[in-house]
């Protein structure tokens, strides 16, 4: 198996994780603050990140401050603005909704790449793009009718983009770091600095906050967050971004809503119909047009 395929492997995994995110975000911040249940999840990677760093690599890796300073800015877009932004805009709004907004992943990446990278996508790639868009969006109206409503949507939809925005830019600003650093090495270090974000208001949030109501649902979702959606997700991620042109990562990003419906449909028992799989279709067939390049 080429390492390119490998890499858009990689690359799926981590969407259909980070998508899982929307449903699992849901059920946390019922059970526990935003800034409280971040810092745990943290702290959980990071029980499982630094030992595997410290016996695999022997520690974390020499990089510049110029790295250092781009690696932060990185961990403020994805680990803190991100979680931050999508976590109280589910409090607002529904996974379904929240689902509509984040299929512009992709085209929010490409024009990144694009304005930013300097990466322009080719027409086959831009074909790409529109088709995963077209798909998500169609997955997303459709799912859209009915399921879990929220207090406040418009407020929470303009968070949920707000979210889209900085994980793009979190995922990719890793090809702006010029050191060739392991993804354990760089998942590692976005950790570190998402526990230092959170961490402040997380210990006040702790003091004020009645631990004994939190049910095992609550402490259950902290743990897929820490394990699945941060650990595993950057691992993912990190091995397969440096290996793809940023346009072709932001077709994966697709996958990304296709997998908060598939978990709202097992996780919160919404309907899924002919307008659903014609979405999954076409953003399956973005994907294959993208990797036939």
């Amino acid at each position: 198996m080429s390492a390119k395929i490998i890499a858009r492997i990689n690359l799926s995994l981590a969407m259909v994780l980070v998508g899982s995110s929307v449903v699992a975000g849901k059920v946390m911040v019922a059970e526990l603050p935003v800034f409280l249940a971040s810092a745990l999840r943290f702290g959980l990677a990071l029980c499982i990140l630094v030992p595997l760093v410290w016996l695999r690599e022997g520690g974390l890796p020499r990089i510049s401050r110029r790295s250092w300073l781009l690696m932060g800015l990185q961990s403020l877009c994805g680990s803190f603005l991100f979680t931050v932004f999508l976590l109280y805009g589910l409090t607002h709004t529904g996974p379904s909704s929240a689902g509509i907004v984040t299929s512009t992943t992709p085209a929010c990446m490409g024009i990144i790449a694009w304005l930013f990278l300097g990466e322009r996508p080719t027409r086959e790639t831009g074909v790409g793009i529109l088709l995963s868009v077209l798909g998500v969006a169609v997955i997303n109206l459709a799912g859209g009718q009915g399921g879990v409503a929220g207090d406040a949507p418009l407020l929470g939809n303009l968070m949920v983009l707000g979210a889209v925005i900085f994980e793009s830019l979190f995922l990719l600003m890793r090809k702006t770091v010029p050191e060739p650093l392991s993804p354990l090495a760089v998942s590692t270090i976005i950790s570190l600095f998402g526990l230092a974000w959170f961490l402040p208001v997380g210990v006040v949030e702790g003091v004020t906050t009645d631990l004994g109501s939190v049910g095992p649902a609550g402490w259950l979702s902290v743990v897929y967050y820490g394990v699945f959606v941060t650990v595993a997700a950057y691992l993912f991620w990190f091995a397969g971004i440096t290996r793809v042109p940023a346009s072709t990562a932001g077709v994966f990003t697709a996958i990304m809503p296709v997998s908060a419906l598939v978990l709202s449909v097992l996780v919160l028992g919404e309907p899924v119909g002919w307008p659903q799989l014609a979405g999954c279709g076409c953003v399956l067939g973005g994907i294959v047009l993208i990797s036939r390049r």
